[in-house]
C-alpha cells in the first residue's frame, strides 16, 4: 500500500486575516504534500496561496475550495495560472465547489441555476484556457462563451490567454451527492471528498468508476483509479482530555449543520442524516435557528465528532489514523492550526520517526 500523503488545511480567516506561515513552513519541512485554503464570505482562497508561494519551496498549493459563483471560469483559470507561475510551476491545485444557494444568491448575487451543468461548463472552460489550443469558445447550457444573453452587444470575441499557463493544472472538485461524485470522476483529476470517512469508499467508488467510464467514452482515452486522487480531510486535536477535545470541535459543526444553509436546503445537515445521525441533525438545526446556539452545540453527539476527527493523546491519534490510512484515500488534509497536531500526524503517516 502506498503511503498516504498529508495536506494541511488552514481554512479561511475569522475577523482578522492570519496566514500561519510558520506552521505551513513546518509542514513543508516535515514532508507534507500540500496546503489548502478556503473561502466563504470573507477572505478569499487564492490570495493567501500567492503569499505562501513566496515563502515556501515545494509544498503544493490548493484551494479547498474556490467557490464557482465568486469568479467566472476565465478568472478562476487566470488566478490558478498566475499563482502557479509565481510558485515556479506545477504546484497549484484548482479545488472547486459550488457552495450553497444562500451564499451563491445572497453574497455573490448569482443564480443557483443548475450546479451540475455549471460545474461541467466551468471546468471545460478552464481547461481550454490553460491548453491555449485555440481562442476559447464554449457552447454550454450554463456558461456559453462568448456571452450572447440579455444585455449583450453581440460582439464578444473569443480570446487566447496572453500568459502561457501550465496546461496540466489539476482540477479537484469538492462534492458529496451521488450525481456530483459521478461528475467528479468524469471531469476532475481528484476529489475533495466531502462526507468521506473510513468505511465509506464502497459507496463512493462505484460512482467514481462510472465517471471514469463516462470520461473514457467522451475522450477515447482510458481513465482509471490510478489517474485520480481521493483527498479526504480530518480535524486533529492533540489533548489528554478526549471529551474536551471533541467539545472544541462542536461549535463549527453546530454552525454548519444548524446555520450554514436554508432550513430546507442544508447539505451539512443532509450529510449528517445520511450517516445515521438524523435525529441529532434535526435537533441541532432547530436549536440553532431558534437562536439557542449553546444548546445546539451541546446537541452535537460525541460519536459524530469522533467519526470525523482524530483527537486525544498522540498514541490514540496514531492508533485511529490507521483506519484513515486504510480507507482508500490517497491523501488526508489535517484541519488544525495546532503545532502538535502537525507533528503527530507526520509521525502517524510515517513522514518522520515517532518521538
Amino acid at each position: 500500500m502506498t503511503a498516504m500523503k498529508l495536506g494541511l488545511s488552514i481554512g479561511y480567516s475569522g475577523a482578522r486575516l492570519d496566514v500561519p506561515v510558520e506552521l505551513v513552513q513546518r509542514a513543508e519541512a516535515l514532508g507534507y504534500d500540500s496546503v489548502w485554503t478556503a473561502e466563504a464570505y470573507g477572505s478569499d482562497a487564492v490570495s493567501p496561496l500567492a503569499y505562501l508561494a513566496a515563502v515556501t519551496k515545494r509544498i503544493r498549493l490548493g484551494t479547498g475550495v474556490m467557490q464557482l459563483a465568486a469568479r467566472t471560469p476565465a478568472n478562476a483559470a487566470m488566478c490558478a495560472g498566475t499563482v502557479d507561475s509565481l510558485a515556479g510551476g506545477g504546484r497549484f491545485i484548482a479545488g472547486l465547489g459550488v457552495s450553497g444557494p444562500q451564499i451563491v444568491e445572497g453574497w455573490y448575487g448569482q443564480p443557483w441555476g443548475k450546479p451540475y451543468y455549471r460545474v461541467k461548463d466551468y471546468v471545460a472552460i478552464m481547461r481550454k484556457i490553460w491548453a491555449r489550443e485555440a481562442p476559447v469558445t464554449h457552447d454550454g447550457p450554463e456558461i456559453p462563451l462568448p456571452y450572447t444573453g440579455p444585455g449583450a452587444l453581440g460582439i464578444g470575441k473569443p480570446l487566447k490567454s496572453i500568459l502561457h499557463m501550465n496546461p496540466a493544472i489539476p482540477v479537484y472538485l469538492g462534492t458529496e451527492t451521488d450525481a456530483m461524485v459521478r461528475l467528479t470522476g468524469e471531469i476532475a483529476d481528484g476529489w475533495l471528498a466531502l462526507g468521506f470517512v473510513p468505511g465509506t469508499l464502497p459507496h463512493f467508488m462505484p460512482l467514481l468508476e462510472e465517471g471514469f467510464r463516462r470520461a473514457e467514452k467522451a475522450t477515447g482515452k482510458p481513465k482509471t483509479r490510478a489517474d485520480f486522487s481521493i483527498h479526504a480531510s480530518v480535524h486533529v486535536e492533540v489533548s489528554d482530555d478526549v471529551r474536551g477535545a471533541l467539545a472544541k470541535l462542536k461549535p463549527e459543526i453546530a454552525l454548519y449543520v444548524g446555520g450554514m444553509g436554508h432550513k430546507d436546503k442544508n447539505f451539512h445537515r443532509d450529510m449528517m442524516e445520511r450517516r445515521g445521525f438524523g435525529e441529532a441533525a434535526v435537533r441541532i438545526q432547530e436549536l440553532y435557528l431558534a437562536g439557542r446556539k449553546e444548546e445546539a452545540i451541546a446537541a452535537v453527539p460525541d460519536d459524530w465528532v469522533d467519526m470525523k476527527s482524530l483527537v486525544g493523546p498522540p498514541a490514540r491519534i496514531r492508533e485511529r489514523f490507521r483506519a484513515w490510512a486504510e480507507s482508500g484515500a490517497d491523501a488526508l488534509s489535517v484541519r488544525s492550526r495546532q503545532p502538535a497536531a502537525i507533528e503527530v500526524m507526520a509521525e502517524a503517516a510515517g513522514l518522520v520517526p515517532a518521538a
